[in-house]
């Protein structure tokens, strides 16, 4: 047998003290840094992964309603709905509601709120720049920043249940979600995303006085001010129902009442200044129905129709359009869409029994309870449905705490602590991975703009 050929590697296994000693002493150090320094590394390294995913396909982009080809990062940061609020911020909202021949509202600045677009004027006042590129830096600036303070706040709200690694780990789930390019455009989405979590910790905190602060800006960065206040209100009915177990005293009540009220009439807010700025009191209303008009034509809004209408539609004349059976007048989708609807509603109801759902604050879940039946009540399902399910960002606590459990049951008893750890390891690598490829699959099917494209992000 030939003698083995020395190395710095065998050099090291002959001093095993010397690497696990200075190992150990590195990972003591991070221990000891700030919790935000590490909830901005990991925002940091997802920003800088997500710029490159942009980039990517912004070289390969062509010409397009809004752009040149091969775009740089800024203008291929201000496509699809970023353009409206660059109307806003450069001229402001219309005098009156937009409408066609027919009489019908047409698309138009009205369907957007004010706040965000409202920062980047002033931002953009600042800089004197009121060009295209002159927006896309200030809102892409806004939406970063908005970014990181979601992302710091998302682990503190993570933190209020989780232990620290795992509110770690959902952090980091937070940061390469799917839908995370979002957090890098010209669009509103970030700046909602850090108010949002940040109202949700004072609910949790039950900071009541300050919360409709928190809650009208940010019903007036996103619509979500009635789908807050009916959160709100199932934690009176809670906190009512339990006040023998724990001390729900009059003053409570009326400020946490009152916290609702204000929630819900944030809620109404935009509407109703539409209607006094415009003189039509179903102008916000009509306005949004606009962008549901070449799916299903001119309906009216009746409250859990427009996602049955929405099966429909995709099932039935994308999908499946051919007959069900011969004779029938409905076809395949018309009858699948329906059916497939209630088994996903049914799957997501059924995830509430999980037993890391169930560990889960209660007003956190009565937040996702409050948004989702918000969303079946008013929206109609299309692509931009994915970026809509963002504010249930809260559910990647779950995840995270579920990854963590690995090796925690019956099952993982017979495990070694090693195999357990090794196992729990590879299914948060293979959860971050997920996330980066859905990034990309988002980018190339809703922001990416290829040809005639209906599929908006």
């Amino acid at each position: 047998m030939s003698a083995q050929r020395p190395t710095a590697f065998a050099d090291l296994r002959a001093r095993p003290g010397v690497p696990t000693r200075r190992a150990g002493a590195v990972l003591e150090r991070v221990r000891r840094l700030p919790w935000w320094v590490g909830v901005l590394g990991i925002w940091g390294a997802s920003r800088l992964v997500t710029t490159g995913i942009l980039l990517s396909f912004a070289a390969r982009q062509g010409e397009n309603a809004w752009t040149g080809a091969n775009p740089g990062y800024l203008d291929f940061a201000r496509l699809w709905d970023a353009h409206w609020y660059y109307i806003i911020a450069v001229v402001g909202y219309p005098s009156e509601i937009p409408r066609d021949e027919n009489g019908l509202a047409g698309e138009s600045a009205w369907a957007f709120m004010p706040v965000y677009p409202g920062l980047v004027r002033i931002g953009m006042a600042l800089t004197g720049d009121f060009s295209a590129q002159g927006f896309a830096a200030v809102a892409v600036t806004i939406s970063v920043l908005a970014s990181a303070a979601a992302a710091l706040l998302f682990f503190v709200l993570a933190r209020r249940w989780l232990s620290a690694g795992t509110a770690m780990l959902a952090t980091a789930l937070f940061c390469v979600a799917p839908l995370s390019p979002i957090l890098q455009v010209g669009y509103a989405e970030s700046l909602h995303l850090a108010l949002l979590f940040g109202a949700l910790i004072l609910v949790l905190d039950r900071q009541w006085v300050v919360l409709p602060f928190v809650v009208t800006v940010m019903a007036l960065t996103r619509p979500s001010g009635l789908a807050f206040a009916l959160l709100l209100v199932l934690v009176w009915g809670w906190r009512w129902m339990r006040r023998r177990d724990e001390p729900f005293e009059t003053v409570e009540r009326v400020r946490l009442g009152a916290a609702a009220v204000i929630a819900g009439l944030a809620g109404l807010a935009w509407p109703g200044i539409v209607a006094l700025s415009t003189g039509e009191l179903r102008g916000y209303l009509e306005t949004e129905l606009a962008w549901r008009r070449p799916y299903v034509g001119d309906v009216e809004l009746l409250p859990f129709t427009p996602w049955v209408q929405g099966a429909q539609w995709w099932a039935g004349q994308q999908w499946w359009p051919g007959p069900a059976l011969p004779g029938l007048p409905w076809s395949a989708g018309e009858v699948l869409g329906p059916v497939i609807l209630i088994a996903v509603l049914a799957l997501a109801a059924a995830a509430f029994a999980l037993p890391a759902m169930r560990r889960m604050p209660i007003e956190l879940r009565f937040w996702i309870i409050a948004y989702a039946l918000y969303l079946l009540a008013v929206f109609f399902p299309q692509s931009s449905t994915f970026r809509l399910l963002v504010p249930l960002a809260p559910v990647l606590g779950a995840l995270a705490l579920g990854i963590a459990s690995v090796g925690s049951g019956r099952l993982g008893a017979r495990w070694s602590p090693g195999r357990a750890r090794g196992l729990r390891v590879l299914i948060a690598v293979l959860a971050l991975v997920l996330g980066v490829l859905g990034q990309i699959a988002w980018v190339h099917i809703g922001w990416w703009v290829d040809g005639y494209d209906w599929t908006p992000p």
